[in-house]
């Protein structure tokens, strides 16, 4: 049987036991019906993983002892943050999970002039909690031991407009560059991906403002979804640690 992996939000100390966050308590007690004496790993965001054992499960709670810990870095060299324009239901979720699982380091979700998704501010915080545990839940299934951060929702032009010393890339279908083509070395980027509509013309033009360099992934027409993918494995290849 394959170990579980158990994101604790607290910071973790070898030789303390510690209880389980309800989340985590209810997948190991009542899902993976483990008991006393079993062993799984931690990890608490710090980069680190956390031999434990199960030292007390019941209904109400998990305790367990730490045993050990090993640094473990599975971190991409390419700092990756993904603006992405929201998109319904399940493919944002889809989106989200799958950037955490290729190496992202931050996403923020986006409104822009063509979104398909329109919620109220109670809606959309309850939207960004649901994100945080696919976030956790990503990390947990494919090894990360840092938690990529997703921030609350912003407008594109808000989002355009931060400056952090980012390679700002906007994907585009006229555009004359690839990612192949962008020059070496890069070890920051922000990417922007639009809804499903595409960006308008005004919100192109703001991109170009704001320094965004339009790029091309290939003559197909790819759904918001793929799009976001394909780019991000694109440059995990091209800068990160995919080969």
């Amino acid at each position: 049987m394959r170990i579980p992996r158990i994101y604790h939000p607290e910071s973790l100390t070898v030789g303390t036991e510690v209880y389980l966050s309800d989340d985590a308590a209810n997948h190991v007690g009542r899902v993976l019906r483990m008991n006393n004496g079993q062993r799984l790993q931690l990890f608490d965001g710090s980069n680190q993983v956390f031999e434990a054992e199960l030292a007390e499960t019941s209904k109400k709670a998990v305790k367990v002892h730490v045993l050990g810990s090993k640094l473990s870095d599975c971190e991409s060299p390419l700092d990756l943050h993904l603006g992405q324009v929201m998109s319904r239901g399940a493919k944002m979720e889809f989106t989200i999970q799958k950037s955490v699982e290729l190496g992202v380091n931050t996403i923020t979700p986006l409104l822009s002039e063509r979104c398909g998704v329109k919620l109220d501010a109670e809606r959309l915080d309850k939207k960004l909690q649901q994100w945080k545990k696919i976030v956790i839940s990503a990390c947990e299934q494919c090894g990360r031991n840092r938690i990529p951060e997703i921030r609350p929702v912003m407008s594109l032009e808000t989002w355009c407009a931060e400056n952090d010393n980012s390679l700002k890339l906007n994907l585009h279908p006229r555009a004359s560059q690839s990612i192949n083509t962008l020059p070496l070395p890069v070890e920051k980027v922000r990417l922007l991906i639009g809804p499903e509509g595409g960006l308008s013309a005004e919100e192109i033009e703001m991109t170009t403002n704001h320094q965004f360099t339009d790029i091309l992934l290939g003559s197909r027409i790819l759904r918001t979804e793929t799009t976001a993918l394909t780019a991000i494995t694109a440059l995990q290849v091209r800068f990160g640690d995919l080969g």
